[in-house]
């Protein structure tokens, strides 16, 4: 379920969710073949005015009502009933109406009127409606569908319609209503018609939760009225989207038990159930794990090995149908096949462990921090990942990536997909992030770590020699780990030469305007367990300025730390928490050995300011004929609250202006 102001989800699960083939329909489920007058109750939506708080939006929702059916075996049936009015050109995307189906979701039918401003009616035909595959990856095969219209008369002032019915997957005992989007709600609406005896659940995220009204006989009705546009166009380094945009969960069935943690546990007795067996370990499955922890010394080195025969021979791709959105295949047709997608990719790599001697479990996540809220429980999320249980007392300092579970077992969180990333890091998506345990009766939600600063980072070294001309030539040696080494692995694995010769030299050219780039060379590329290496070669014909008998040059001779988020800035209001990127330690030292003739008259002050969530440190000194620049960034989370923009900006002014700051050569 989603809200037409961001023009339909495609579904819950988008990244799960996916499958082979999709059965024709009949155009005639979908839309008339001759014209009829817009229902009643389009008619009366279209005279909803205007509100004058969205007077300055492209589009306005007048009304926007689902309805869900339960029939005695909780099967449910959706309809909407959406109309959209378009205040300027850019608002016509809004009046697009679209929905997903698959082949567990019968479409029933989609039906569409435009309502003029002069009181005209315009009925979209079937010429006007669209179907095309949900999603256009070329590593997922979908037979989930998505049907959109393109509305007739679709002009400002204008009015659309929409009334969709479909079919809710029949194992799926769960809905999501995003009641707020990208432009303003007038009315919008919930209902749930239970069979006899049926019960609910609801959660809400982001809003105080609606009482419902009782309008018939196991009939609930919850109403909002005046949602306000989640703007975040001009907010910049904020959470995802959807980690800020109001919805509200309801559940039915199994899943609709009272209480947060029971709700969560219900939803990991669900996925726990529909996975039962499928990471059973085959004889070869089994084989295969013996053979690679032979002579393993140490539990690390066994996850060590066993991960990254998943990373390198289980290749990401999606061939799954219906149920298979959400249903592993089993881990002997992966191990055979050599493919799968998150949860295929998890599957295998439990069943590798459990042939191994070592529990793991599934661990419903999102690729983005924030999507998933504790107090909201809900199947709300598009990945899974990996929970390993580490024996109690392993202290290995390699396993960073450890949370603890209400049961008292420490958990090594671990993603199979991130080909680049070493067992015992995740990456900073899912640091501080949420997802749910699936473990029987210790099913839970549980937040993953924020990694030290010790994980990750840039140590940066360059040894340079300035002309008197100031031009300026040396080496630069550059070692990553953690998310700053994944980053880069990625790049080198998906680019030629080329392209890498391109990319280096473009962010060099940033901070060397007359750059002239002799060459690279990577080392330690393909063992994920060692630092990433990169070694530079560069020149600038012009790097220091000449003033009369001076030479003025920038002790910080490549690399930068400062962030564009131009709101903080300015000192603007900010209510959304503010990105920091990814926790780590970076490091730069630089020595230039400065021309025969010159001494240094003057350097920058040092820097050194320390927030509770960062650090910098930087300083100049004179060492014989070298010019020695030495700085240190730690950064110690990778979000802050809106109430810490005043620190943001005292630690980035000071960033910047050190970035710019300038040493003075003179002649004796």
């Amino acid at each position: 379920m989603s809200n037409p102001a961001r023009n339909l989800r495609v579904t819950v699960l988008a990244v799960i969710a996916a499958a082979l083939a999709i059965a024709a329909v009949a155009p005639t489920a979908f839309a008339r073949d001759k014209m009829e007058p817009a229902p009643q109750w389009a008619v009366d939506a279209a005279k909803i005015p205007t509100p004058k708080t969205a007077a300055d939006a492209k589009a306005v929702v007048l009304f926007d009502e689902y309805l869900i059916t339960l029939d005695e075996q909780n099967h449910a049936v959706e309809r909407e009933r959406s109309a959209v009015r378009i205040l300027k050109l850019q608002g016509r995307e809004y009046a697009q109406c679209a929905i997903d189906y698959d082949v567990d979701e019968k479409l029933n039918y989609f039906h569409s009127w435009t309502l003029t401003s002069d009181g005209k009616q315009f009925q979209a035909m079937e010429s006007d409606f669209t179907d095309r595959g949900a999603a256009s990856y070329a590593v997922m095969q979908f037979t989930e569908r998505l049907r959109t219209v393109k509305p007739p008369a679709g002009d400002p002032g204008s009015v659309v319609v929409c009334e969709t019915e479909k079919h809710l997957r029949p194992y799926m005992n769960e809905e999501e209503w995003d009641i707020q989007g990208s432009i303003p709600v007038v009315q919008e609406a919930l209902e749930i018609a239970l069979p006899p005896g049926g019960h609910y659940a609801e959660s809400w995220r982001k809003f105080d939760p609606v009482k419902p009204t009782e309008t018939g006989n196991n009939h609930l009705r919850w109403e909002i009225k005046d949602m306000p546009a989640l703007d975040l166009e001009n907010i910049h380094a904020a959470p995802p989207w959807g980690a800020l945009a109001a919805r509200m969960s309801i559940k039915w069935g199994d899943a609709a038990v009272k209480g947060a943690d029971n709700q969560w546990r219900a939803l990991g007795l669900w996925e726990e159930k529909l996975e039962q067996h499928r990471a059973d370990p085959t004889p070869e499955i089994t084989a295969k794990t013996q053979e690679l922890i032979a002579d393993a010394p140490d539990l690390y080195t066994k996850l060590s090995r066993i991960t990254s025969y998943i990373q390198k021979n289980v290749r990401y791709f999606i061939v799954v149908r219906g149920i298979g959105g959400w249903q592993a295949h089993y881990a002997g047709d992966i191990f055979r096949n050599r493919y799968g997608d998150c949860k295929d990719k998890t599957t295998l790599l439990i069943s590798m462990l459990q042939a191994a001697g070592i529990r793991a479990y599934y661990f419903h996540v999102d690729s983005r921090r924030g999507i998933i809220d504790p107090a909201a429980p809900s199947l709300y999320g598009n990945h899974m990942i990996t929970a390993i249980e580490l024996p109690d007392g392993e202290r290995d300092p390699r396993l960073m990536a450890r949370a603890k579970a209400v049961n008292g077992k420490t958990l090594l969180i671990f993603d199979p997909t991130d080909e680049e990333t070493p067992v015992g890091l995740i990456r900073t998506q899912l640091q501080g992030a949420w997802g749910n345990i699936s473990n029987g009766a210790d099913s839970q939600v549980l937040q993953m770590p924020v990694l030290s600063p010790e994980a990750a980072g840039l140590t940066r070294k360059g040894s340079f020699t300035l002309m008197p001309d100031g031009s300026l030539s040396g080496d630069v040696s550059e070692t990553f780990i953690g998310d700053d080494a994944m980053n880069e692995r990625s790049f080198i694995k998906d680019s030629d030469s080329k392209d890498i010769h391109d990319s280096l030299e473009h962010g060099l050219g940033a901070d060397l305007t007359n750059l002239t780039f002799k060459g690279f060379e990577f080392a330690q590329t393909d063992d994920l367990t060692k630092p990433l290496k990169l070694d530079l070669h560069v020149s600038d014909a012009n790097y220091a300025h000449t003033a009369g008998p001076l030479l003025l040059l920038r002790p910080r001779v490549l690399g930068s730390h400062a962030r564009a988020v131009t709101d903080v800035m300015e000192g603007k209001p900010r209510t959304y928490a503010i990105e920091l990127g990814h926790t780590g330690r970076f490091q730069d030292s630089f020595d230039i050995a400065i021309p025969t003739g010159y001494v240094v008259d003057e350097t920058p002050d040092p820097v050194d300011v320390n927030v509770d969530f960062a650090s910098y440190k930087s300083s100049v000194s004179v060492q014989g004929n070298l010019l020695h620049y030495e700085r240190e960034y730690v950064v110690k989370d990778v979000e802050i609250p809106a109430a810490k923009s005043a620190e943001f900006r005292k630690l980035q002014s000071a960033i910047m202006e050190d970035e710019r700051s300038t040493a003075v050569l003179k002649k004796p």
